[in-house]
């Protein structure tokens, strides 16, 4: 009898069961349907070779269903995340600040605003500059006079003439303190072997902790004029003899000397927090001289990161190998300039970033800084005449600005990708198509699509099951903005 009850009532409500499942199964189609199809926009900004687009805005996408799988694409993916971005920036250097202040404050004001203006500009938030004079100095010059081992008579008067006060303006555009790092290319010359900054030599040994010494006075010196140093680095290019202003050091010689004096000094001194960086050369040796010094765990603690430069062979995958080795220590590159003077107008400058960019992010790289801010109409001025490129040209007797396309290339990386956002992963089907991608703190992604060709490229940028075919024009770079949240709240919405 219960039995047959329980029949009766089961094929009662099975036309039930079934209505039920069907406006069930068919609001869950909607919901899915409705999160696929919500136009989510995508922000594009071009630079392109063959028309007068510059960091330009162009017409928003959006993102729909993927109707096509054997289209070209840029597939990115936020699960998988990488690395933790510090910044982008350029070098201030005597030189660069010379040219500033030779500018019409009209001038100097678009300056500082194309380059750190969060909002306006290309937004760096991480430079370098020199710890005693470079190569772009005005001239040879040291903080400490010959015989000074206790430095009580150190002082950065020089500095303070044009390269401190144009560092305190880039501050005060930027909103907030920059993250600028130091770098020496010569001891004073009374301490080296050869007795001169220029022509290499090495720094004698019993000069190692006066050495020590004189860098925690430079940061003293900056603090107390109201510029913070972030970091440091041990030796601009240990390795080179220049006819510059150089000093060589062996990986041993550097192991040794940040292991027994500048790490401790450094320590001693309440400098702790520095980010101090080895190396701080070409991408070639970058793993054999990183080995010999991290592989010393006295040496090693006292190092957060290798610095690295793009000049001779690119090598990008030592790049890669060295965060392999060393996870736990940060990879910066810290110099690259096209070399032999001013190039506006030639594109295979700002292309030579970008493919630079895209490799070293993708192999592990923190932050990317390029070299001088500012040069003039010869690529100086250089004391030696080791002229070169940067992003802005001046020529002070017409104040006059000009850009190299190097500082659109750079801007489509430094104005979307903000300190604090992590790589995600980014691959494309096409080899002329080079891609990165990263994560913001405020949700939105930031893709870079680089496309060196002569070509015109459809393809399709893919996100989360879903997708938006667009045209990379030949010889062009693109950065697409989009945002997570926009993505996932029509699901929570619906479900």
């Amino acid at each position: 009898m219960k039995a047959k009850a329980l029949s009766f009532i089961l094929r009662a409500a099975s036309p039930l069961v079934c209505i039920f499942f069907f406006f069930i199964g068919g609001a869950i189609a909607q919901g899915r349907s409705q999160t696929q199809l919500t136009p989510v926009p995508i922000e594009i900004f071009e630079t392109s070779k063959h028309t007068d687009d510059r960091l330009a805005r162009k017409e928003n996408l959006v993102f729909g269903e993927i109707r096509d799988q054997t289209v070209p694409s840029v597939f990115v993916d936020s699960g998988s995340q990488f690395q933790t971005i510090e910044g982008f920036g350029g070098a201030f250097t005597e030189a660069a600040a010379d040219n500033f202040y030779k500018m019409s404050p009209a001038r100097r004001d678009r300056i500082l605003t194309d380059y750190f203006d969060p909002v306006r500009g290309n937004g760096y938030t991480l430079c370098r500059t020199h710890i005693n004079s470079c190569d772009f100095s005005l001239g040879s010059y040291a903080y400490a006079e010959a015989g000074d081992t206790g430095l009580d008579r150190f002082s950065i008067e020089r500095d303070k003439k044009v390269l401190i006060p144009m560092i305190r303006e880039a501050m005060t555009r930027a909103g907030a303190a920059l993250r600028l790092f130091a770098s020496p290319w010569s001891p004073p010359a009374w301490m080296k072997t050869n007795g001169e900054m220029k022509h290499g030599g090495k720094l004698k040994p019993e000069f190692r902790d006066a050495w020590a010494l004189y860098f925690c006075r430079y940061l003293d010196a900056y603090r107390r004029e109201g510029v913070p140093i972030w970091g440091l680095t041990v030796q601009n290019e240990p390795e080179a003899v220049q006819p510059w202003e150089s000093c060589i050091y062996s990986a041993e010689e550097e192991r040794d000397f940040v292991r027994d004096f500048l790490g401790p000094r450094l320590q001693q001194a309440g400098f702790s927090q520095i980010r101090l960086m080895i190396w701080d050369h070409n991408r070639d040796r970058m793993l054999e001289r990183a080995k010999i010094v991290l592989d010393d765990p006295r040496a090693a603690r006292y190092v957060w990161g290798v610095a690295f430069h793009w000049y001779v062979q690119d090598c990008f995958d030592n790049v890669r190998k060295v965060h392999e080795a060393f996870p736990s220590k940060r990879l910066l590159f810290t110099e690259g300039c096209q070399e032999n003077g001013p190039h506006v107008g030639v594109w295979e400058v700002g292309e030579r970033y970008a493919n630079s960019m895209i490799h070293d992010l993708n192999n592990g790289t923190v932050g990317w800084v390029d070299w001088n801010l500012i040069l003039d109409s010869r690529g100086g001025p250089n004391h030696v005449g080791n002229f070169c490129s940067a992003p802005i040209i001046v020529d002070p007797s017409r104040d006059r600005i000009e850009y190299v396309n190097s500082f659109y290339y750079i801007g489509h990386f430094s104005r979307f990708i903000k300190p604090g956002a992590k790589r995600i992963i980014s691959a494309s089907s096409r080899d002329d198509l080079e891609t990165t991608a990263f994560l913001n703190p405020d949700g939105r992604i930031a893709v870079v699509v680089l496309n060196r060709s002569e070509r015109e490229i459809s393809f399709e940028l893919r996100y989360a099951g879903l997708g938006a075919g667009m045209i990379s024009p030949p010889r062009s770079i693109r950065t697409l903005l989009f945002s997570v949240r926009a993505l996932r709240n029509p699901t929570k919405q619906v479900f």
